[in-house]
């Protein structure tokens, strides 16, 4: 699983490479502020104002770092010495940053017309293979598969909404719980999933999909939770 938002580094933070230019520096840092505005739908789920607050702020001190120079010189040092980065005789060696999020889909974001929403309720309420899996004790990765499937909504459409990377997507509904991001992301990411198909209540139904991995990942000795 990936590192909490605050053990990631600058470069991580902001999902650019160690030799970015100063222009993709800029870019980075203002896809990222678009990300966790308070009308995102990612953010909304799952980060409460004091946590967006702290991230935000993350955000921002890891862009005035990296957009000065002198800055970016001293901190780059610093992650060389702690092995996080390569020395420049060693650059093929250097860390690529953890991406949580698929940026690059925000610009072509679509939401769900309130009739498509009307509807996926009406038909999470009446659809008995639905209510047999939200009966369960435990709701396993496919069983979010299985009610997806059972509305009919593709799984891009939900990347494209959540703005949550594919791989990410796939990785819960397959139980993969070496691909997901650490428990605080996956909670939000869960609840967004859920909300894109109206399935509810989506609190319950997350805890009882988190508890079901965190069983399994004791039995396969992970430690990942």
């Amino acid at each position: 699983m990936k590192k909490d938002f605050a053990k990631l580094n600058y470069y991580e933070m902001l999902d650019i490479k160690p030799d970015a230019a100063f222009f993709e520096i800029r870019h980075a840092y203002n896809a990222a502020l678009q990300i966790y505005e308070a009308d995102s739908l990612v953010s909304y789920s799952f980060f409460s104002r004091e946590e967006r607050k702290e991230i935000l702020n993350l955000l921002e001190k890891a862009y005035s770092t990296l957009i000065n120079g002198k800055g970016r010189k001293n901190y780059d040092n610093q992650l060389m010495q702690t092995g996080v980065l390569a020395s420049p005789g060693n650059k093929a060696a250097a860390r690529k940053p953890a991406c949580i999020y698929d940026v690059k889909r925000q610009s072509g974001t679509t939401v769900l017309p309130k009739n498509n929403k009307a509807a996926l309720r009406a038909n999470v309420a009446q659809n008995k293979r639905i209510n047999e899996i939200l009966s369960k004790d435990e709701i396993s990765g496919a069983d979010l598969k299985a009610i997806r499937n059972e509305l009919g909504v593709a799984i891009e459409k939900i990347a494209s909404e959540t703005r949550i990377r594919m791989d990410y997507l796939i990785g819960m509904e397959e139980n993969k719980i070496d691909r997901l991001p650490a428990v605080a992301f996956l909670k939000g990411f869960v609840k967004s999933y859920l909300k894109c198909l109206c399935v509810e209540p989506v609190e319950g139904i997350c805890a009882r999909y988190i508890e079901g991995l965190a069983r399994m990942g004791k039995n396969n000795e992970t430690g990942v939770f």
